[in-house]
C-alpha cells in the first residue's frame, strides 16, 4: 500500500511518516520545506529512507504530476489561528486550495483520503458559553461539557478554522460526486517530540523549552491566571489511531470524528507549569497579560465517544507522558534546536 503524507516535514507529518514506515507501509511525503524546523525534520525522513517531494501543495500542476497513491493523508496546513488574520491568502492557499488540489489528484487516481482537520472548526462563541463568556475574570475553570462532532460549526471560528471546515465540505462533495472514500479527523491540541512551539501554536513544546532554558513566559488572557484548559493528544496516540483507520478504510469510511486527549490528558497552563518545573528542576518567571485575541478560547475537551466505539481506540498517554517525552527530545538535541525556538 502506497501512502502520501502531505505536510510531511511538519510535526505531525514527520512523526506519522516514520511511524507508518516502521509498520512496513510504503510512505512518501510532500513538503515545500518552507517552515521553521522543516529541514530538521527532513533529515529525519532522509535517515528513515522516506522520499520527500519538494512541492508547494498550492501548485496544482506539480501536484498532478505526482505518482499514484492508494491513500493520501493530508496533514498540510498553516496551523496558527493568528496568522490566518494577518496572512489570509497564504492560509487559504495552503489549507483550502492545497486540499482541493489533493482532492483532484485523488479523484484522478481513485485514492482514499484521510484528512487531518481541527477542533477549530467549532464556534468560538459557543465554546465561550461553556465557561460563561467571562473573558477577563476567569479564576478557575473546571472540566465541563466535552465537545463532539455535533457541536456548532455554523458560527465564526477563525479564518484558519474556516479553511479547515471548507476543506471538509469539499471532501464530502467529492465523495458524493465522484465516490471518493474519506475519513475526517477533527484533532484538538497534539504535542510531543519534533514540535517547534510558538505562542499561538505548539504551547506544550514552548513551555518545556522555556523551562529547560530559563526563558520567561506569559499567561495570556482570561485575567492572566493560567487557568485555560486544553486536552492534549500525544503524537504517538494520533499515529496509532491513523494506523487503525488505514487498516479499516475499505469498510469504515465517509465519517467525521472528533479526537483528542479528552479527560485522559488535559491541562491548564498553571498545571503545565508545575509539571515542567518538576521535570526540568527549573522555575521561571511567568508574567500576567490579562487580555487575549478574539480567536482565543478558554476551554476545550474532546468527546472521543464515536471514534472509540468505531476503532476501539483511546489515548494511552497523559499530559505528564507528553511533557516528559518532549523534554527528553529537547534536552537530547538542545544545541541544534536553539535556532528553531
Amino acid at each position: 500500500m502506497k501512502i502520501l503524507v502531505t505536510g510531511g516535514c511538519g510535526f505531525i507529518g514527520t512523526n506519522l511518516s516514520v511511524f507508518l514506515k516502521k509498520k512496513n507501509f510504503k510512505v512518501h511525503t510532500l513538503d515545500n520545506l518552507s517552515k521553521k524546523g522543516s529541514l530538521y525534520n527532513f533529515q529525519i525522513l532522509k535517515n528513515n529512507k522516506i522520499k520527500n517531494f519538494k512541492i508547494d501543495i498550492s501548485d496544482f500542476k506539480k501536484v498532478q504530476r505526482l505518482p499514484k497513491f492508494d491513500i493520501i493523508i493530508d496533514c498540510c496546513a498553516e496551523p496558527a489561528v493568528e496568522i490566518s488574520r494577518k496572512n489570509i491568502d497564504k492560509v487559504i492557499n495552503t489549507n483550502l486550495t492545497g486540499t482541493l488540489n489533493i482532492l483532484k489528484k485523488a479523484k484522478k487516481d481513485k485514492s482514499k483520503i484521510i484528512f487531518l482537520s481541527s477542533s477549530r472548526v467549532y464556534s468560538i462563541e459557543e465554546i465561550n458559553k461553556l465557561t460563561g463568556n467571562n473573558k477577563n475574570l476567569i479564576k478557575t475553570i473546571t472540566v465541563k461539557k466535552k465537545i463532539n462532532e455535533k457541536f456548532v460549526t455554523s458560527k465564526p471560528k477563525s479564518i484558519y478554522g474556516l479553511t479547515k471546515h471548507a476543506s471538509e465540505m469539499f471532501i464530502q462533495e467529492f465523495s458524493y460526486a465522484f465516490g471518493l472514500k474519506y475519513i475526517i479527523n477533527r484533532f484538538g491540541v497534539v504535542a510531543g517530540p519534533l514540535q517547534f512551539g510558538k505562542v499561538d501554536q505548539g504551547f506544550v513544546s514552548l513551555w518545556v523549552w522555556s523551562h529547560l532554558n530559563n526563558k520567561n513566559l506569559n499567561y495570556i488572557g482570561y485575567g492572566g491566571h493560567g487557568n485555560q484548559i486544553r486536552d492534549v493528544l500525544h503524537i504517538l496516540d494520533l499515529c496509532e489511531l491513523i494506523e487503525k483507520q488505514i487498516k479499516k478504510l475499505n469498510k469504515k469510511n465517509n465519517l467525521i470524528f472528533t479526537a483528542g486527549g479528552s479527560t485522559k490528558s488535559y491541562t491548564s497552563l498553571k498545571n503545565l507549569t508545575k509539571i515542567c518545573e518538576k521535570i526540568t528542576k527549573n522555575k521561571i518567571k511567568i508574567l500576567k497579560k490579562p487580555k487575549t485575541s478574539i480567536y482565543d478560547i478558554p476551554y476545550y475537551i474532546s468527546d472521543n465517544t464515536k471514534i472509540s466505539k468505531i476503532y476501539n481506540w483511546k489515548p494511552k498517554r497523559d499530559i505528564k507522558n507528553i511533557v516528559f517525552d518532549t523534554y527528553n527530545w529537547l534536552k537530547l538535541d538542545k544545541a541544534k534546536l536553539k535556532k528553531y525556538f
